[in-house]
C-alpha cells in the first residue's frame, strides 16, 4: 500500500482509498485476501550474525596478523613451543574481546512487546476479537480506555477520546482526538485524527480504520530505522585502530630493514636471523595492551554502576569522557514526566505552588509564606472544584515507591495540588456531569454542597472567559487574558476554574446551564517541571565545556520555557521539526550548532540532528526514554536511556541506562569516562617503553652482530607480566583535579600527544640503552647464555616497575603527592617481584623459558638501575613543567 498522508484525508476519502465500510468493516474473506497481500501485522526479525563470526571478528586487527605471522614462521622453523605460546596469547586476546561484546540487537524485540496481542474489530457486520497480527488495512477497530493500540488508525468516531502518546511523541500530556482533516505539514504529535500503534487509550471511546500495519506503522518505521542506523565506532576503537596500523607499519618496516641488514652485513644463519626478526616484532607489539584496556574499562563500568549508570559495552565508558554534546529528550529526562501545578491566579493575588511531580509534598504560598485556603474562600472553592470535577485517581504504588495517577495527567495534578492545601479537602458527591469533550474543551459536575447544589466547571480559559462574560458583562476579560498569557509564557498549560450555585431542586446539568450566573474562580498554571538535579547537572556540563541541547516533541513555547529554567541558552529560539524537514542534511549541519532547543520533533528529526552534530565533529550523547528516542539513541556515540520510566525499546537501543533517571548521573558518568581515558593514556605511556626498550636492545644487537639478549618467548613473558601486574595499578588512579575544567577533547585527537611520544622514546632509550650496555658487558665476560637472558629480562622488568610511579601523573612530581595514595601500586609491584622470582628460581620455568638461578647480590643491578630510571624521568618532568609554565 502506498504511503499516504492519512491525516489530510476526510473520513469519506479514507473509506474510499481503503475500499472499506466504516459502519460494517471488512468481510473475513476480504481480510484474508489483504493478509496475503500485505502480510501479518508483525515486525520483521532482524538478521543476526552467527556467534562464530562474532568471535572471529575479534582477530581482525593488524597487530594480531603480525603475531599470527610470527607463529606460522616459528612453526615452519620447528620451534613449536614458541608457536604454541604465541597462538595462546592471540587466543586469549580474542576471547577477552568476545566476552566484552554486548551488541545483540534486543530493541526490536522490545518494540514487538509493545504491540497489543488482540483487538476488537467489526468483521462480516459483527463485533469480534481477533489476534492483532491478523489486522489488515481497512479493518474497523474499536477503542476503549486501557487499550493498547495495535496498528495505525484513521479515527472515524471519537467520544471524549484521549490517547497517551508520550512513548512515541515525547509529550507528557494526553492527546484529545479529533476527526476533521488536518494540514499536511504538521508534526506527528499534532496529527490528532490518527491513533498510533504502541500508544494507549487514556479515556473515552472511539473507532478507527486501519491505515497501516507492521512495518508501515510509525512504530514500524522506528523499528526499521533502528535496524538501519549505522553503529558509530567509539573514539577509543577508532584511535586504537589507527594506533595499531601505525605500530604494524613501523614493525613491518623495521623487521624488513633488520633482516636485510643482518643477512647481507652480519654473519647470521637464515633461521637464526628469522628468529631474531620475529623476536623483534614480538618485542614491539604491546600484546598485553588489549587485556589491560579491558580491565580499566571494566573497572570503569563497575564504578559507573555504583553511581547508578549501567553501561552495556566497555568502550562506551571511555566514549563518555569524550562527549562534547548531550542531546537530551525533555519529557522524563530533564523533566519529571509528571504534570505539576506551578501557580494559581486568583482575582487579586498570584500564588506559587512548591514541590514537583505527583507526590503531595509542598505547599501553596504567597511571598514565601503559606497561603491558607481556610482564610480564602475563593482558593478553597477552586481547589474543591479541582478534586470534584475530576476523573483521575492519585495513589501511592508500593512496588515502585512512587506516587502515580490513573487518568489524565492534567486532572491528576489537580488532586496533588489539593493535597498541598493548608486545610484538607475532599471531593463532593457528583449527581450530574458533563464529561470533557475536545469539541467543547471543558468539563462540569453538579454536587451537593451544604444546603445548596454547586456546579464546578474547569477547562480551556477562553471558553470559561466567554461564559463568565455572558453572565457578567463587566467581567474583565482582557485582564484575565493578560494573566493567562503570563502563565503561558512560562511554558505552563493553563486551566480555568469556575462555579455556579443552584438550589437543591436542580438535579441535572446541561450545556445551557453554563452561560448564566457563572462565577469565575481563577487559573491554574501547570507544567511538567524540570528536575532540580537536572538544572545543576546542565550547569556543571557547561562548565566542563559540554553543550546541552534539548530535543523534544513538545511545543516550542513550552520547550523554550523549560530550557530557560534549566539554564540552557535560548537566545536563538527553537528550531521546530517542520523546519528541520525542509532542510537538507548539509543545511542542517550548518545551522544545528546555532540552536540549543528543538521542538515538535519526530523520530527522524532526532536521528538527523544527532548525525548533523556528528558531522560537525562532535561526540554526541543522546538521552531519552520513549520509543521515539530509540533510533537517535542507536545513532548517537553514546545512547543514554532512563531506567525507571524508560521503555524497554529505549533501554535496549541505548549503550547506557540511568538506574535513577537522574540527569546528574550523566555528568558523574562523564567524569568517570574522563578519568578512565586519562588512565588509559597513562597505561600506554607506561607499557610502550617496555616494548620500545626491548625492540631497541634487539635491533642494536642485530646491528652489532652480537648474541640476542632475549628469546621471543622471554619477550612475551615480559610484555604480558608487566601488563597484568603493574599496568593494573594505573586503573585505580583517581580523577585529576583539573580534569573537569578542561574542554572535551576533539574527535580526532590522537591517542598519543607529542609529549607522550617524547616520553615513550626517552624512557625506551634510557631503559633500552642501559640494558644494552649491561648486556654487552656480560657478553664480553664468561657468562652463560641463560644467565645473560635472565639478567637482561630482570633488568627491563624492574626498571619498568620503578617507572610505574613516574606515570601516575603527567608532569607533576610523583614525590609531591602522597606516595601511598594508591596502595594497589605496591601490591602489584610485590606480585611482579614474585613472578620474577618464579621464572628465575623454579626449575620447570627455567626449562620452559631458558632462564637460570642467580645470586642474591645480582638483584642489586636491576634495582639500582630502576631507581636511576625513576629519578631521571622525575628530572625530565621538572624541566617539562617549567617549559609548560613559560608558555
Amino acid at each position: 500500500m502506498e504511503d499516504r498522508q492519512w491525516h489530510t484525508l476526510s473520513i469519506q476519502e479514507t473509506e474510499d482509498h481503503l475500499d472499506t465500510d466504516i459502519d460494517q468493516g471488512l468481510t473475513d474473506e476480504t481480510a484474508q485476501t489483504r493478509i496475503e497481500r500485505h502480510g501479518k501485522n508483525v515486525l520483521p526479525e532482524p538478521k543476526k550474525d552467527p556467534k562464530w563470526l562474532k568471535f572471529l571478528r575479534h582477530f581482525n586487527d593488524v597487530l594480531i596478523y603480525v603475531l599470527l605471522a610470527a607463529a606460522v614462521i616459528t612453526g615452519v622453523l620447528g620451534y613449536w613451543y614458541d608457536t604454541i605460546v604465541i597462538a595462546l596469547v592471540v587466543l586469549i586476546i580474542g576471547i577477552i574481546g568476545y566476552l566484552q561484546e554486548n551488541k545483540a540487537e534486543q530493541a526490536l524485540e522490545g518494540i514487538k512487546n509493545m504491540l497489543s496481542p488482540s483487538a476488537l474489530v467489526r468483521r462480516d457486520g459483527k463485533r469480534k476479537e481477533i489476534e492483532a497480527e491478523n489486522l489488515v488495512p481497512g479493518d474497523l477497530v474499536y477503542l476503549k480506555p486501557g487499550d493498547k493500540i495495535p496498528v495505525d488508525l484513521r479515527l472515524v468516531a471519537a467520544e471524549n477520546l484521549k490517547v497517551e502518546e508520550s512513548a512515541l511523541t515525547g509529550e507528557a500530556t494526553t492527546v484529545d482526538k479529533t476527526l476533521e482533516p488536518l494540514d499536511e505539514k504538521i508534526g506527528l504529535g499534532d496529527r490528532t485524527n490518527l491513533a498510533f500503534s504502541g500508544t494507549s487509550v487514556a479515556a473515552g471511546t472511539g473507532r478507527g480504520v486501519v491505515v497501516a500495519t507492521a512495518s508501515k506503522t510509525e512504530l514500524g518505521k522506528i523499528n526499521a530505522s533502528i535496524a538501519e542506523v549505522e553503529t558509530v565506532q567509539t573514539p577509543l576503537i577508532q584511535q586504537t585502530q589507527r594506533f595499531g596500523k601505525t605500530v604494524a607499519s613501523v614493525i613491518a618496516g623495521v623487521a624488513v630493514f633488520a633482516f636485510i641488514f643482518g643477512y647481507f652485513l652480519r654473519d647470521y644463519a637464515t633461521a637464526e636471523l628469522l628468529l631474531a626478526v620475529i623476536g623483534l616484532a614480538v618485542a614491539v607489539i604491546p600484546e598485553g595492551l588489549p587485556a589491560i584496556i579491558s580491565i580499566i574499562l571494566a573497572l570503569g563500568v563497575r564504578q559507573m554502576a555504583d553511581n547508578q549508570a549501567i553501561v552495556k559495552s566497555l568502550p562506551s565508558v571511555e566514549t563518555l569522557g569524550a562527549v562534547s554534546v548531550i542531546c537530551s529528550d525533555k519529557t522524563g529526562t530533564l523533566t519529571k514526566n509528571e504534570m505539576t501545578a506551578q501557580n494559581i491566579q486568583l482575582n487579586d493575588v498570584t500564588l506559587r505552588v512548591t514541590g514537583s511531580g505527583y507526590a503531595p509534598e509542598g505547599r501553596i504560598e504567597h511571598d514565601g509564606s503559606i497561603y491558607s485556603n481556610k482564610q480564602d474562600d475563593t482558593l478553597n472553592e477552586l481547589l474543591l472544584a479541582g478534586v470534584t470535577c475530576n476523573d483521575s485517581d492519585l495513589f501511592y504504588d508500593e512496588e515502585t515507591n512512587q506516587w502515580m495517577i490513573t487518568g489524565d495527567p492534567t486532572e491528576g495534578c489537580l488532586l496533588t495540588l489539593a493535597e498541598k492545601a493548608d486545610s484538607p479537602l475532599h471531593p463532593l458527591r457528583i449527581i450530574s456531569k458533563i464529561p470533557f469533550d475536545s469539541a467543547h474543551k471543558y468539563m462540569a459536575t453538579l454536587s451537593v454542597h451544604g444546603d445548596e447544589h454547586v456546579m464546578y466547571l474547569k477547562g480551556a480559559p477562553d471558553r470559561l472567559f466567554t461564559m463568565a462574560e455572558s453572565s457578567n458583562p463587566d467581567f474583565p476579560v482582557a485582564e484575565w487574558e493578560e494573566k493567562m498569557t503570563a502563565f503561558a509564557k512560562k511554558g505552563q498549560r493553563v486551566i480555568g476554574v469556575a462555579k455556579r450555585t443552584f438550589n437543591t431542586s436542580k438535579q441535572t446539568i446541561d450545556h445551557g446551564d453554563l452561560y448564566e450566573n457563572i462565577e469565575f474562580l481563577g487559573l491554574v498554571g501547570i507544567m511538567d517541571p524540570p528536575r532540580p538535579e537536572a538544572i545543576e547537572a546542565v550547569n556543571e556540563c557547561q562548565s566542563a565545556g559540554i553543550q546541552v541541547k534539548m530535543i523534544t516533541g513538545d511545543h516550542k513555547e513550552t520547550a523554550l520555557a523549560i530550557g530557560n529554567e534549566l539554564g540552557i541558552p535560548t537566545e536563538a529560539g527553537a528550531l521546530q521539526g517542520t523546519d528541520i524537514d525542509e532542510l537538507t542534511d548539509e543545511e542542517l549541519t550548518q545551522v544545528v550548532g546555532n540552536y540549543n532547543v528543538f521542538a515538535r520533533t519526530s523520530p527522524e528529526n532526532k536521528t538527523r540532528l544527532v548525525k548533523a552534530l556528528q558531522e560537525q565533529g562532535h561526540i554526541v550523547a543522546m538521552t531519552g526514554d520513549g520509543v521515539n528516542d530509540a533510533p537517535a539513541l542507536r545513532r548517537a556515540d553514546i545512547g543514554v536511556a532512563m531506567g525507571i520510566k524508560g521503555t524497554e525499546v529505549s533501554k535496549e537501543a541505548a549503550e547506557m541506562v540511568l538506574v535513577d533517571d537522574n540527569f546528574n548521573t550523566i555528568f558523574k558518568a562523564v567524569k568517570e569516562g574522563r578519568r578512565v581515558y586519562d588512565n588509559l593514556k597513562k597505561t600506554i605511556l607506561f607499557i610502550l617503553p617496555t616494548n620500545g626498550a626491548q625492540g631497541f636492545v634487539l635491533l642494536m644487537s642485530i646491528f652489532l652482530g652480537t648474541q640476542l639478549p632475549l628469546t621471543a618467548l622471554q619477550i612475551l613473558w615480559v610484555n604480558m607480566v608487566v601488563a597484568i601486574t603493574l599496568s593494573f595499578a594505573i586503573a585505580f588512579e583517581p580523577l585529576e583535579p583539573s580534569t573537569m575544567k578542561r574542554a572535551p577533547r576533539p574527535k580526532k585527537t590522537p591517542l598519543l600527544s607529542g609529549y607522550y611520544i617524547f616520553r615513550i622514546l626517552l624512557v625506551s632509550l634510557i631503559i633500552g640503552g642501559g640494558t644494552l650496555i649491561y648486556n654487552l658487558y656480560m657478553n664480553a665476560g664468561d657468562y652463560s647464555v641463560e644467565y645473560i637472558h635472565t639478567m637482561t629480562l630482570n633488568t627491563i622488568v624492574i626498571a619498568q616497575m620503578f617507572h610505574l610511579f613516574n606515570v601516575r601523573v603527567e608532569t607533576e612530581s610523583a614525590l609531591n603527592r602522597s606516595f601511598f595514595e594508591n596502595p594497589i601500586a605496591f601490591y602489584v609491584s610485590g606480585a611482579l617481584i614474585a613472578l620474577q622470582l618464579f621464572i628465575t628460581y623454579v626449575p620447570f620455568m627455567n626449562t620452559a623459558f631458558g632462564t637460570t638461578s642467580i645470586a642474591a647480590t645480582d638483584w642489586l643491578i636491576p634495582f639500582v638501575f630502576g631507581i636511576a630510571v625513576f629519578f631521571i624521568i622525575e628530572l625530565e618532568k621538572l624541566i617539562s613543567r617549567n617549559i609548560i609554565k613559560r608558555k
